[in-house]
């Protein structure tokens, strides 16, 4: 068994109130989440309304396919328009 997490740290600079980030990321995470077998949620900087830490965990039976799931994730976010990627940790248990 494989377990995958991935942190992303991300700016959205668009955001000018807790209103307008929760709709980026609630976005995002629909997203994501209805296209790849994962688990997501915003984990941190809840309260600060232009950043945002989004936790993702996703568990399959090869390494290889994890890495590659959560590389392919981490290149969507790049490409998001309204959410710039900072920093993100990939690790495999």
């Amino acid at each position: 068994m494989v377990v995958g997490t991935l942190r992303l740290s991300l700016v959205i600079p668009g955001a000018h109130s807790l209103k307008d980030k929760r709709r980026v990321v609630k976005s995002l995470k629909d997203r994501l989440g209805g296209k790849h077998n994962i688990s997501i949620a915003e984990v941190d900087e809840l309260d600060e309304h232009r950043r945002c830490v989004i936790g993702i965990a996703m568990v399959s039976n090869n390494r290889r396919f994890t890495e590659s799931c959560l590389s392919k994730i981490v290149d969507e976010v790049r490409g998001n328009p309204h959410a710039s990627l900072a920093e993100y940790q990939l690790e495999l248990l």
